[in-house]
């Protein structure tokens, strides 16, 4: 692995060198930047995946929906579809693509859209629903022709980016200096009882002065189908299928398994062949078949609906969560539309 490394490092720093030219060039106004007349929040990382960024997206959500007009932009990865796309009563998870629509689908009086380009993605939503407050942009870090107001950045407990190296020879997308763009830092997937020396030896590590934020993922006690829910508890100790198409899923399948569990790995955004899906249509005349959110709202229509059930998850703080809560509330009021 090491040798590996040393192999890619000359193009690690070819990668990186690009990158710091191309911020440089959005640092000096030199390329052109869209900002929106209204709060604009960015959430995610530095690194490849991984991080967290749907359950930090769904907790704003919940968090500023009931105050605000709220909607969400996504690149809409994998999607079918091209160019700008907005929700509505009849759109599927091929327009959407998936984690678009599970916000769709989980916040149904939500403005979601997609748009690989962010900038006319804003001003498509804020020309087609005007009372828009609040636009969340998921995965948008790096997407420099949007001046974010408020940049979120995301990093991994156990793959932190200042252990991390640039592509190909790391997975990050752009160098360790990205950061200083970030107005919050939150660390996710966090043992629940992450000591406070622990966390303090952490925001050491990064080497920053923003404010820094510790979360863990936390499962729901139930599991769902179209009609049906069971309770983690019931389910957990008899035989079934755990399938998980998301970057690192061990933490899913620890608050599932059981010995005799069929574990069915497959890639972030996996599209499920027709032999695939008949794989796992083979387990559920005598199996269950649980799986992850953004996995589901791919496979519901491929698969009997009383045999396949996904387990919610959700962005828990750690500590100090008041003070984050009055970090994204005091920003969002503070525009002058939302006064």
């Amino acid at each position: 692995m090491k040798f590996l490394r040393k192999f890619l490092f000359p193009f690690a720093l070819i990668y990186s060198a690009i990158m710091h030219i191309r911020n440089f060039l959005y640092n000096q106004s030199i390329f052109s930047v869209y900002s929106a007349p209204v709060p604009v929040i960015a959430v995610g990382n530095l690194s490849v995946g991984g991080t967290g960024k749907t359950p930090m997206i769904e907790y704003l959500i919940r968090l500023l929906e009931s105050q605000y007009a709220l909607a969400v932009l996504s690149r809409g990865y994998k999607r079918k579809s091209s160019g700008f796309v907005r929700s509505n009563a009849t759109t599927t998870v091929e327009e959407l693509g998936d984690e678009p629509f599970q916000f769709h689908q989980k916040f149904p009086q939500l403005t979601v859209a997609v748009d690989a380009n962010r900038s006319n993605g804003i001003q498509q939503i804020l020309a087609q629903k005007p009372n828009t407050q609040v636009i969340l942009l998921d995965d948008a870090f790096q997407h420099r022709k949007v001046k974010a107001s408020l940049s979120i950045l995301l990093t991994a407990f156990d793959d932190l980016f200042s252990d991390d190296y640039v592509l190909p020879m790391g997975n990050l997308r752009e160098a360790q200096s990205g950061k200083k763009r970030a107005h919050i830092v939150v660390v996710t997937k966090c043992p629940p009882q992450l000591s406070t020396e622990d966390q303090a030896k952490i925001k050491t590590k990064l080497g920053i002065s923003q404010p820094v934020f510790f979360t863990t993922i936390g499962y729901d006690h139930k599991i769902y189908s179209s009609s049906k829910t069971l309770s983690v508890a019931e389910i957990q100790s008899q035989p079934k299928v755990l399938l998980a198409g998301i970057a690192k899923p061990n933490s899913f399948f620890q608050a599932l398994q059981s010995g005799a569990d069929v574990q069915l790995v497959f890639p972030d955004h996996h599209s499920f062949s027709t032999a695939e899906l008949a794989t796992i249509r083979a387990h559920t005349t005598q199996q269950l078949v649980v799986t992850t959110e953004k996995d589901y709202v791919r496979l519901q229509h491929q698969l009997p609906e009383n045999s396949l059930y996904y387990l919610p998850m959700q962005t828990q703080f750690i500590a100090e969560e008041a003070a984050f809560i009055q970090f994204i509330k005091s920003h969002v009021e503070s525009s002058t539309r939302n006064r």
